[in-house]
């Protein structure tokens, strides 16, 4: 980690990219509560899960959100109707159904 009064040198690029319009949502909210952009947020999340608790690595990484901003997402999750959790992602593929239980 760099000392406080270093400044690493980084470029940010424009990035393309599809994902499931609630998700955005809920993403667009928590950036707004946390007070930055949505793309500091998703690198601020990105770097974070780069980050593993030690002991578990593989198995667990840091999360950076506070209990606060858990109930806040939780809010916007019921709010935008985001009613999928993680293991949910492997549907978003195209020609991928879900299976019925």
């Amino acid at each position: 980690m760099a000392a406080s009064d270093d400044v690493l040198p980084f470029e940010r690029v424009q990035l393309g990219v599809r994902m499931e319009k609630r998700m955005v949502k809920v993403l667009k909210g928590l950036a707004e509560f946390n007070g930055v952009s949505l793309g500091e947020l998703l690198e601020k999340i990105v770097l974070h899960s780069f980050d593993p608790v030690e002991g578990e690595e593989g198995e667990a990484c840091a999360s950076p959100h506070s209990k606060a901003a858990l109930a806040a997402i939780a809010d916007l999750k019921r709010v935008y109707g985001m009613d999928y959790e993680v293991h949910a992602t492997r549907y978003f593929t195209k020609n991928r159904t879900r299976p019925t239980r």
